[in-house]
Parts: C-alpha cells; structure tokens; sequence
C-alpha cells in the first residue's frame, strides 16, 4: 500500500466581538445627577423628565408613571425586578427605546383641523398608479396602496379611454407604460383610503374621456365610494372645508369635462385646415395646464388650450361633473390675472416646478396670497423620466398645499417630502406657519425673499449610535468587516437656513461614538427640516449609505432623544438608531 500525504488547508476568518454599547460619559452624569445610591426611582425619573427632557411641559407624576410602565412592559428582557426603579444600563435602554422619541409620542393629531383646506399641507403624490420611471413601467394599483399606508392623501390618476373596449384605463399617456384598470384603483383606494389617516384623501383626475366614457367614471366613483363620496352643495365656494369636517371622506378635484377633449384647428399658409391635438396627448408627462410665454411680455403666462370649443359644454357628462367638489381651473391670462384673489369661488391651480420657480421670482408675495384663500398643485416638470422630484421647500415657503411628488422615486427630495409629513401625527395633513396666513394691517403679506433674523438656535449633539449589526442584511454591511461611519447633519428651509455638516469618521466600530455638537441659526424654524444621514466611509469608491431621517424641526422634543433611521426608500430600519440630544437657545 502506498503511502498518501493529505494536506489541510484551514481558513481563518476576522471576526469582531459585538459588545455592548458603551454609555456615553455624559449619560453617566446624567444619571447620577438623576438617581441615588445607583438607582433612579419613580420621583427621580420624573425630575430628569421635567428638567432635561420637557422643561416647557406639565408633566404630571401620572403621565410619568406611565411612561415608566409603558416602557418596563416592553422591555421585560432587562429583567427590571425593582417596580419602577432603573438601574444606568436599563436607564440608557430607555434612552435608546422607541417611548423616547424626539416627536411626539405616540403619534397624535395635535394641529388644529378646524380650518380650511388651503390652511394645511397636504401629502400629495405625482402620477401616483406608476411603479417606476415615467416612461415604460407598469401601471398597477399596488403603489396607490403602498402611497396611502404611508399617509399620502393625494392620489393622482390619468384617464384614459381602452383601445379595445368600452372602458377607461389609467397609464401615462404618450409613454409605453402598461395601464392598469380604473376600477382596480378605485377599489384599492376605498379599501385603503383610511388605514394611516383618517382625514380626507383628495382625488386629482386628469381626464382624457369622450363624454359617454365620463358618465361611466361617474357611475364607477358613485358605486365605489357610496356614501363617503363628498359631493360640493355649491359652485360657488368661498372657502374649502375643513379636514375635520371631511374626516373619512373621497373628494375628488379636477377640471370642468369640457376642458379636455377640445381639438383646435387652424388655418394654413395654403388654405388647408389642420387640427391639432390637445397639448395633452402630444406631449407626455406635461399636464394641463401647459404654459408657454409670449415673448413681448414677461408677465403674460398662457396655457397652450386657450381656445375653447363651444359645443363641449352641451356634451359634458352632467353626473360626472357633479362628483367634482375642488374645481381645478385654468389659468387664463397673465400670472396676475389667474393670481387675482377677489375671484367670488376659491379652486385650485396646476403647474409644474419650473413654472413655480420663474412665477416666485417676480410675483412671489401674490402667491402667497393666492394660497391664503386657494389651492395650488405644483407638480415635476416633463424631463423627470426616472421619477426623480425636486426641492418642495420652493412650493412650502410660497404657501403650495400641493407639492406633487413621485413617491415611487427615492432621494433626498423624497426623504425631505417625508420628514414633513411625519409632524402632526403623520395623518397627511400639517397646518400651514400662521406667517403664510396672515395679512398685515397695509395688507401685506408674507415675502420669501425679505431676509429675516434668527429667530431660534437649534443644538444638536450626536452622541452614538447603533444597531447596524443587528440589520445588516438590510444594510448591506459585512458582519465581519465593522463599518467606517460618519453622520451628515444639516438643515433644509429656507435658503439662508440651509446648511450641511458632518462629524469625524469613527473607524471599525459597529456602535461609533462622535459625541460632537452643532448649532443651526434659523430665521424661520417653522419651516426647517432637520436632515441626518450616516454613511460609511470607503478610501476606494463611493461611501456605502447607513441610513437617514429628516425630523420637522417645529415639533422636535428637546432633551436626549433616540432617532431611528430608514433606508433609501423611508422605511424605518428595525434596529438602527442614533443617540442625540436637542436644545433650542
């Protein structure tokens, strides 16, 4: 028998300890100054809540017995013996616990819904049946779903008739996108409509139907929504209801029938009449109305289907244009004829970002009195093929209850549309700084261009962070390779708020300790949006993202607070969170 040699080959892995998180020095202090003989009872914790976290706030004892039960119920893995006695690590777990959240908790409406609509933000969504890019990605029911249970109460749908049969589908026209049902996504909204919130969900239609076909939609919505349906008792509105008063309601929004199945036809050199198509249907992705401007005025804005046909009125569908309860209405003239507010009836107005942006630059204070009293829908312009959005703080500073995004898209635009619509509970609806409200006594009203003082500084400290290692396959990090991480923090607002900065990078640390301090100057906090974004720093390519937030600044709790993070899309990330501490001076 020969003799064999046998070789084994072993593989040594790196592999790093996950301890647990250190308490920051400064939460030590805390604690002791907070606690006696190593424990904080009940009358020490309502102190520490009193002074650190609310100092502005009546807490009662009973609310902080409360709290204290409501956190010990869900973290019996601590093994708390004491009843209502902490002990530093179980104090620092509540620091770090969902309870300690830096908004209100739990999420509640606290803003007043009493007023009328063009009062409030709205949570508005673009193109809103689309589940990708613009151009070729099917149409489906499925992100009007995902839309709603976010909280988004705008939902967008185009109209169009079915090729083959007597029906209505709903795609975007022009494109190679695959249509989806109407009555799918009827269905899907009633079924959904009240899941995140229970105020009002809007309905913009924008309509390409004969009018047979609109009497079918009519019939549609009605057998649909029954009930829930509102139906306006007037024309003639002076002010738009209230979210209080339309609580558990469909209200759809769109233009007169009659304005969309115009053709126009115009006379040639020759002598030959040629009919052109609505803008509409030769232009994808540019909704009406579309504006074009005259090249011997800089103040005249006209929409493309001007021209009215006489003979459309009498073919409208009456019982499709009884379910319209917001009149979007076109936009004859110039900015300052469609801006006029002593129009007797308050409706809403269309157009897209670049519009907005050159309309704010000479008529941004007739804007937002147009908003005091009217709706105005902003939507992205035709070129976003990836369902890309732009920066909604443009529209918000004019008083634009309506910014339309594609909420299919990720981005920091998006994240920024999220993180104001997380204040006032989340129910889609924020109520609008009473600055963009109010007329002076030589009916002035707010102007976005007039630089103002600071009125307010926010400090922000980030102390540590955590729990990338327990979702790291969502991260996407190598459990054996701990990460490089740093955190961007700034805000969005207005522009002389706006600002961006970062911390130092942490190296190999799956739970990094910055504990660094940074102050913001705001001129207008009503309006700021705290941005924090941690990424991973790589020495060969791009930094690896580790997950973001936008927080409303007006609602932000001071004190030391737990933030968790979300990932691309907004989704909030199982574990991950930062340990920061907020102060306004």
């Amino acid at each position: 028998m020969s003799k064999q040699t046998y070789k084994i080959c072993c593989c040594f892995f790196r592999r790093f300890k996950l301890k647990e998180a250190e308490v920051p020095a400064e939460i030590k202090a805390l604690f002791e100054n907070y606690s006696e003989n190593g424990v904080m009872n009940i009358e020490h914790f309502h102190m520490f809540l009193k002074e650190v976290q609310d100092p502005e706030d009546t807490l009662t004892m009973d609310k902080t017995e409360s709290i204290m039960d409501s956190f010990m119920h869900q973290h019996k893995h601590l093994h708390i013996f004491h009843h209502r006695k902490l002990h530093l690590h179980q104090f620092f777990r509540y620091l770090l616990s969902e309870i300690n959240s830096p908004l209100p908790y739990p999420p509640m409406v606290h803003h007043n819904m009493t007023d009328p609509l063009s009062h409030y933000f709205i949570f508005t969504g673009h193109n809103s049946y689309l589940t990708g890019n613009q151009i070729s990605s099917d149409c489906s029911e499925v992100p009007i779903i995902e839309a709603l249970r976010r909280g988004v109460r705008v939902i967008e749908l185009d109209m169009w008739p079915n090729s083959t049969k007597d029906d209505v589908d709903i795609l975007h026209g022009g494109t190679l996108t695959t249509p989806v049902g109407l009555m799918k996504c009827l269905k899907a909204i009633r079924e959904n409509a009240f899941v995140a919130s229970e105020y009002p969900v809007i309905l913009t239609l924008e309509d390409h139907l004969t009018p047979d076909l609109q009497e079918k939609v009519a019939q549609m919505v009605s057998k649909t929504f029954g009930g829930i349906l509102f139906h306006s008792t007037s024309e003639n509105l002076q002010d738009f209801p209230s979210p209080e008063s339309l609580k558990g309601r469909i209200v759809i929004s769109t233009k007169p029938p009659k304005k969309y199945t115009e053709t126009k036809s115009f006379k040639e050199d020759d002598g030959t009449i040629k009919v052109h198509k609505s803008s509409e249907e030769v232009v994808w992705g540019e909704e009406i109305p579309v504006f074009i401007e005259r090249l011997d005025s800089k103040d005249k804005v006209y929409d493309r289907d001007e021209d009215e046909n006489p003979n459309l009125q009498q073919n409208a569908a009456p019982e499709y244009e009884h379910l319209i309860a917001i009149r979007n209405e076109k936009m004859k003239g110039g900015i300052k004829a469609w801006l006029r507010v002593n129009s007797k009836n308050a409706h809403r107005v269309s157009l897209n970002e670049e519009k907005l942006e050159k309309a704010v630059l000479t008529h941004g204070t007739d804007i937002v009195r147009f908003n005091q009293r009217n709706l105005m829908r902003v939507y992205p312009k035709a070129t976003r093929i990836d369902s890309s959005n732009y920066n909604p703080l443009i529209g918000w500073m004019h008083g634009a209850q309506m910014v339309a995004f594609n909420m299919q898209g990720h981005g920091r635009s998006l994240w920024l549309m999220q993180g104001m619509f997380r204040a006032n509970g989340g129910c889609g609806y924020v109520k609008k700084p009473d600055f963009l409200l109010e007329v002076g006594p030589n009916n002035e009203v707010f102007d976005p261009k007039r630089r103002l003082l600071v009125k307010k500084t926010l400090k922000v400290k980030i102390y540590m962070g955590e729990g990338w290692n327990l979702d790291f396959h969502r991260t996407h990090f190598d459990l054996y390779s701990p990460p490089d991480f740093y955190v961007k923090i700034g805000i969005a607002g207005v522009p002389v708020d706006s600002v961006m900065k970062r911390t130092k990078t942490i190296q190999d640390n799956w739970m990094p300790e910055w504990n660094e301090e940074f102050e913001f100057p705001l001129t207008v906090p009503e309006l700021a949006l705290l941005r924090v974004e941690v990424h991973e720093f790589d020495m060969s390519g791009k930094d690896d993202f580790g997950g973001q937030t936008c927080l409303p600044v007006f609602e932000l709790k001071t004190g030391v607070r737990a933030v968790p993070l979300h990932d691309h899309k907004g989704e909030k990330y199982r574990s991950v969170k930062l340990l920061m501490r907020f102060a306004f001076i």
